[in-house]
């Protein structure tokens, strides 16, 4: 919920059917939201999650050689971002990384000459708007001109996307989201990073959370959790 909305019982279903389709142990991370929690508190709170896997992995029957981070939406967002962070701080290893609608630049959300897909899907008829992207992020940064620079707040501008886990990229066809997350996969690509990239044509932002209604949802939902079970069973074990 652009950071702001949402909590762990809007994603349990998620959270579930990866569990169960996936043959996965999923830790849901209740992250602290704005505006009380303000960037970078939700990226603390992540990594500092992914952290706490690692180490405690073997107790909850995982394996922390096989160990992968996703999120959708904002979600996504953190996702990519911890993922830069392990590689910079130097753990923990992480296996796979799952981004599902992710936002990725939150640079500007009114400028789309780079994502026409903004422009073409951010009117508020296809669920998710440009003005809702800028409420959300004016209650994530405190300094949106100078934070949305920073790459922990826009996975988009790191400098060195090289070394990165291997990734799976889903986007909507009709999500204002779709082709800045289309250039982050492009860019991952072009620094050596793995990546399998789809789009579900036709779907909305969010189509996953109402997978029960929307046929597009479920086979997002469905896809992602083979590629997560495919992709943490080949891992080698270290």
């Amino acid at each position: 919920g652009g950071w702001v909305a949402g909590d762990l019982n809007t994603h349990d279903s998620i959270a579930r059917y990866y569990a169960a389709h996936a043959n996965a142990v999923v830790i849901s991370v209740d992250y602290r939201r704005p505006p009380e929690h303000r960037f970078p508190i939700a990226v603390d709170d992540s990594f500092a999650s992914v952290e706490w896997a690692a180490a405690h992995a073997d107790e909850l029957g995982g394996d922390a050689s096989r160990l992968a981070v996703s999120g959708d939406s904002a979600g996504g967002n953190l996702a990519a971002v911890v993922c830069q962070l392990a590689k910079q701080r130097g753990g923990p290893r992480i296996a796979y990384q799952a981004l599902i609608y992710p936002v990725v630049d939150v640079r500007d959300p009114v400028i789309t000459p780079l994502y026409e897909s903004r422009a073409e899907f951010g009117g508020g008829e296809y669920f998710l708007s440009t003005r809702d992207m800028l409420w959300f992020r004016d209650h994530y940064l405190t300094d949106p001109a100078r934070e949305a620079q920073d790459p922990r707040a826009s996975p988009m501008p790191a400098a060195d996307l090289s070394g990165l886990p291997p990734a799976l990229v889903v986007t909507a066809g009709c999500d204002p989201l779709r082709d800045e997350a289309k250039v982050y996969a492009d860019r991952l690509t072009a620094s050596g990073v793995p990546v399998e990239y789809r789009c579900f044509e036709g779907a909305i932002h969010a189509c996953m959370s109402f997978a029960g209604a929307i046929p597009q949802g479920l086979d997002a939902l469905s896809f992602v959790a083979a590629r997560l079970k495919e992709n943490l069973s080949k891992v080698q074990v270290q």
